[in-house]
Parts: structure tokens; C-alpha cells; sequence
């Protein structure tokens, strides 16, 4: 007797339709549609299209229609449909009239995207093992500036400093006296800081290696994270504040150059996991006791607590992250003249990520789901996302904010739009725990790290692997992709970095 096999689910359904299998009709009627700027800041009158349209044919269409044909801009397409938003994938036929969501007497408002102009290579082979770590690398940071410097924590108790043009080591980093347990470069690139698992922070040049002053020495358990002040809201003296949170349930607010604690925020009940310091001057931090507390940064006082996971909060990332990062540095390949001139540019950078997306949050916990937050406007959930089997590990936002990535324990790297949060597509691959992800600077990309051994990469707009990365020997816990889109660096239990390119 035949088995029955119950009925596709919705998501089910969605995931399993590929448009690449779907015949296109060469004749199709046309369909009155109208272009709409997902900012609300332009709006084109209607006219008609073929049906069948490509995403291609659209962004030329449109491109002529805004006068751009002599510099044309790359677009991405979206459709609202009883409060949902549909992306356009391949063309107008399949993301939206195959499957009966519209007709083709419906009007349609196409909601349109600027997409970075420049393009990402992915990265497809392993250039440079890096040998020289004793313990597990735990934690990998490329500089801000440039993809040739990159700098690794470890279970040795030591950090590393990395040439990577030549592949060769700058320096080690001595002065923990346990694991370093995370990394983090000063946005304009001109110092590092380690957090380690034995209650300090110590600071070095990004030149040579050396240590610069003591230790920071206040907390009373490890360090768990680390977080600069954004470069637009540094003072004339420069980026010398430093936001650091530990498993002695504080964050503190440091000033670097002065070697002094400004403030020690203290309400959380359990260890920190992570911290952010947004572009509005709060910083976030996430816990073990299922809160997200959110600070004022000029006087330390907690302005918001978000409460909504029913499980430790084990990651945050803000939808302003990669900018926030990198400064004033991007593809221009930006030379500043003074500090005041980068930190001009950085704060241009960071405006313009604001204007186009706002600055959202988003938060991974053990309770399997994650939730995005405006927190700039309500302590309420814009939504939760769920989905995941297992531990939600890690989320990050794309750079240009569209486009939430989160790797869990249940094998998966998953897709969600980053304004509504509503699911898009689950990225399966891998065999085992997937730990971290890394955006593209161009946002067309992903690389993800996983305890089976290898790093993956996703083409975004295909949902789909475009490169599968073995080298490794054992887990990959740490992963990060250049903010000059060159290099991805890798580390994990097996002890080396690996950079990989194209």
C-alpha cells in the first residue's frame, strides 16, 4: 500500500519552490506598474510592462526612467502584498504571477532598493595557512582600514597580529594570563584591544604589536565583550572610549588614553554575552538572564530594558553594524587627511545607512527564536522569528541593513528581511553547529563557519551555496570577511588562520 505523506506546510512550499525550474512564457500580457523608492522618497507615475519582466530588464527600465542610464545603479525589487513583502527574485512572472499571488489586471507598486554599486568577489580558494597559535583561535577581526592586517585570540592566552599580504606574523601579543576571549580594532584602525578570560583588557599598536600602557583591571570575572564608540561621536582627541561587558554581570565604560573608568553599568543579574554601541550614543548588552539592557553612554544610566526571550540572549547586532565598524573607511579606498576629515566621512557613512534603513536591533537566544527591536521608538518587539530547531548562536545584519543572517546549532544559516523580520529562506549545508556568519561589504554574500569543519559561502540573491571551503581540520568557531571585501579569515580548533580570497 503506498504511504501518504502529509501535506507541504506553507514554508515548506516556499522553500522547496526553485524559479529556475519554472518555465518563463515568452508572450505574456502586459501589467500596469508603478515604481516607489522604499524610502517613501520617490514615487514614478505607472506604466506598463511585460509580465515576464527580468529583474535585469526592470533595473534598466528604471534607470532610464531616473536618468541614471549613463552611470546605472543596481536595484533590488519588492512587492507589499497584504502585508507582506514579496522580494523579486529572477523576474516578475515567477516571484509573483506563477503562483497566483496577483493577477494581471492588479496594479503593482514595486518597491525599489539601491544596492551597492561596487561588487564583492567571492571568495573561492585558501590562500595562506597561518600557523603560530598554540590553543583553539577563538575570535578574528580584520582591520577596519585594510584587509591586510587581521588580529586572532586564543586559548594560548595570546593574540596575534597577522600580515596577510605576506602571510606572515607582525607580532604575538603577550601579557594574558588566560584564553583571550575576544578582539576588537579601534574604528579608525589606530588601536586594539583584547578582552581575556582572566578579568583584564589590554590595549595594543596595530603597527608593531606592542603593548600600550596597563591592563584594565576593574572587572571581577572575564571579559565576554567588547565594543568601540562609533568613530562620529568621538571627540577631537579620538576614539578612546571603550565599552566592555563580563561575566560579572557589568558593563563598563572605559576612557582609553586616560586609563580610567567612567562608568560601571550594573542592573543585569547574569553574565554578559555581548554589547553594542549604537550610532545614537546608547549602548545595548545582552545577558544570561533573557534582558537587553539599553544605556544612555554620556551618564551611564539605563534608559530601556527589552524583555521578550524566555532564554539567555547569546548575540546582538544593530542594522547600522558594518558602517559602525569601518568608519570612515569603504570602496573608495579613502585616504583621510585628519582625523576631523575621517570622522566626517564616518558620520556621512553613518547618516546615510540611517536615512535608508534606521538603526533596528536584533537578538539570538537560547529559547530557539530571535526578535527584532527599534528600540529608538518603542520597547516592544517589531516581531519574534521563529524557526530555528536549536540555539540560535549568532545574528548579523547586512551592511546595507536589508537582510538579517543567523546561524544555529540545528545546522542552519536562515534568512530574514531585516525591517519586517519576516523568514526568507534557510541556507542548508552544513552537517553540523553552525557558529558565525559574515557579510560581504556589498551585501550580495555570506560566509558561514561551522563545527563540521568548513566555512560556506551563499549567494544572497539565489538563496543558494555558491562555494563550499574545506582546509580545515576540526570546528571552525571564528570567522570574518574584510571590510574591503578582499579576504575571509578563519580560525578554530585546529589552531591555524586560514585567509581565503578569490
Amino acid at each position: 500500500m503506498a504511504t501518504l505523506l502529509p501535506p507541504k506546510s506553507k514554508r515548506q512550499k516556499k522553500e522547496s519552490l526553485n524559479p529556475t525550474t519554472i518555465e518563463i512564457p515568452e508572450k505574456f500580457p502586459l501589467v500596469n506598474v508603478q515604481f516607489r523608492a522604499s524610502d517613501d522618497s520617490n514615487e514614478l507615475a505607472s506604466l506598463l510592462v511585460p509580465g515576464n519582466s527580468s529583474v535585469r530588464q526592470l533595473e534598466a527600465l528604471l534607470n532610464q526612467l531616473l536618468e541614471n542610464s549613463d552611470d546605472p545603479v543596481p536595484y533590488n525589487f519588492a512587492l507589499h502584498h497584504e502585508d507582506e513583502t514579496i522580494e523579486i527574485q529572477d523576474n516578475l512572472y515567477t516571484s509573483v504571477f506563477h503562483n497566483g499571488l496577483m493577477k494581471t489586471e492588479d496594479h503593482l507598486t514595486l518597491l525599489y532598493t539601491p544596492q551597492a554599486v561596487f561588487r564583492v568577489r567571492a571568495v573561492t580558494r585558501c590562500t595562506a595557512s597561518m600557523n603560530g597559535h598554540d590553543g583553539t583561535i577563538i575570535s578574528a577581526q580584520f582591520s577596519p582600514s585594510t584587509s591586510s592586517r587581521l588580529v586572532t585570540g586564543s586559548g594560548d592566552f595570546t593574540a596575534r597580529l597577522w600580515d596577510c599580504d605576506t602571510q606572515t606574523p607582525i607580532a604575538t601579543m603577550k601579557g594574558h594570563t588566560n584564553w583571550v576571549s575576544c578582539v576588537a580594532w579601534a574604528p579608525d584602525a589606530s588601536i586594539i584591544a583584547t578582552g581575556s578570560m582572566d578579568n583584564t583588557i589590554r590595549f595594543w599598536d596595530p603597527k608593531k604589536g606592542s603593548p600600550i600602557g596597563d591592563a584594565l583591571r576593574r572587572h571581577t570575572k572575564p571579559i565576554m565583550a567588547l565594543c568601540w564608540q562609533p568613530l562620529h561621536l568621538a571627540p577631537d582627541s579620538g576614539p578612546y572610549l571603550l565599552a566592555s561587558g563580563s561575566k560579572d554581570n557589568t558593563v563598563r565604560i572605559w576612557n582609553v588614553k586616560l586609563r580610567t573608568l567612567l562608568f560601571t553599568l550594573s542592573g543585569h543579574t547574569a553574565p554578559i554575552t555581548c554589547v553594542r554601541w549604537g550610532g545614537q550614543n546608547w549602548i545595548y548588552s545582552s545577558s544570561y538572564d533573557k534582558t537587553i539592557r539599553i544605556w544612555d553612554a554620556k551618564d551611564g544610566k539605563c534608559l530601556h530594558i527589552l524583555k521578550g526571550h524566555a532564554a539567555r540572549v547569546n548575540h546582538l547586532s544593530l542594522s547600522t553594524e558594518h558602517v559602525l565598524r569601518s568608519g570612515a573607511y569603504d570602496h573608495t579606498d579613502f585616504k583621510p587627511k585628519s582625523f576631523s576629515d575621517e570622522r566626517r566621512k564616518a558620520k556621512e557613512r553613518y547618516e546615510a545607512c540611517l536615512k535608508q534603513s534606521g538603526e533596528r536591533l536584533v537578538s539570538a537566544s537560547d529559547d530557539l527564536q530571535l526578535i527584532l527591536w527599534d528600540p529608538q521608538k518603542s520597547t516592544k518587539p517589531i516581531t519574534k522569528m521563529h524557526g530555528h530547531q536549536k540555539v540560535v548562536n549568532h545574528a548579523s545584519f547586512s551592511p546595507d541593513g536589508r537582510c538579517i543572517a543567523t546561524a544555529s546549532f540545528d545546522s542552519s544559516v536562515r534568512l530574514w528581511d531585516g525591517k519586517t523580520g519576516k523568514f526568507l529562506a534557510t541556507l542548508r549545508g552544513h552537517v553540523a553547529a553552525v557558529y558565525q556568519c559574515a557579510w560581504s561589504t556589498d551585501s550580495r554574500l555570506l560566509v558561514s563557519s561551522s563545527q563540521d569543519t568548513t566555512l560556506k559561502v551563499w549567494d544572497v540573491r539565489s538563496k543558494k551555496m555558491k562555494f563550499d571551503l574545506p582546509g580545515h581540520e576540526d570546528q571552525v568557531f571564528a570567522v570574518d570577511w574584510s571590510p574591503d571585501g578582499q579576504r575571509v579569515a578563519s580560525g578554530g580548533a585546529d589552531k591555524a588562520v586560514r585567509i581565503w580570497s578569490h
